[in-house]
């Protein structure tokens, strides 16, 4: 019984050029993608945690193999589904409300996220996340460790692993993670909220 299925993208394989362009996405989402799904369906079989939801596979997994590669399908199922072709604005409403008042501006929150996302060492992740009262806050997180396995809502991630950027952006970074707003969609970023 296969638990975790490949999420199937919502837009075109060449849909987020030139900030993602169809030939990253085939290898980040066609391989990388795949083979974290195949290995954590393999290790899932049999076990006391295979059938279960993916989120609560995260929580329940010990550190080591079975919880880098559900972390790995959690955070790019994530990443993948919070874009759109040319992105789409941030509406006024609870999200945009909670950011301002947190960082003052849409514009500094995103100068932050992307000092967080530049700064961290190696390969992980940037994320807004949501604790249980809704209070906001940029976390670092590394290799595929994410807000669900520490009791925080996931909100919006950036992906900083070489993989996500290196076909298109080299190893400039920072410039990866400014490109990557214009594709963001804002609508279902919110809808995690």
């Amino acid at each position: 019984m296969k638990t975790v299925e490949l999420m199937a993208l919502p837009y075109a394989p060449d849909a987020l050029e030139p900030v993602i362009s169809g030939a990253t996405l085939g290898f980040h989402h066609g391989k990388h993608l795949r083979a974290y799904v195949d290995n954590l369906n393999k290790l899932l079989e049999g076990g006391p945690l295979e059938g279960l939801p993916l989120e609560r596979i995260v929580c329940a997994a010990p550190a080591g193999p079975l919880f880098n590669n559900a972390g790995q399908v959690l955070n790019h199922n994530l990443y993948f589904g919070q874009f759109c072709t040319g992105g789409s604005p941030l509406a006024e409403g609870a999200l945009k409300r909670r950011i301002e008042a947190q960082w003052g501006s849409l514009d500094a929150f995103k100068e932050a996220f992307e000092a967080a996302g530049a700064g961290l060492f190696g390969s992980g992740w940037v994320w807004l996340q949501a604790d249980a009262a809704g209070e906001l806050s940029i976390a670092q997180y590394a290799g595929a460790d994410n807000p669900v396995a520490h009791g925080f809502t996931p909100v919006l991630t950036f992906d900083v692993w070489e993989h996500a950027y290196y076909l298109d952006f080299q190893n400039r970074r920072a410039a990866y993670l400014k490109a990557l707003w214009d594709i963001v969609d804002w609508s279902v970023v919110e809808g995690r909220l």
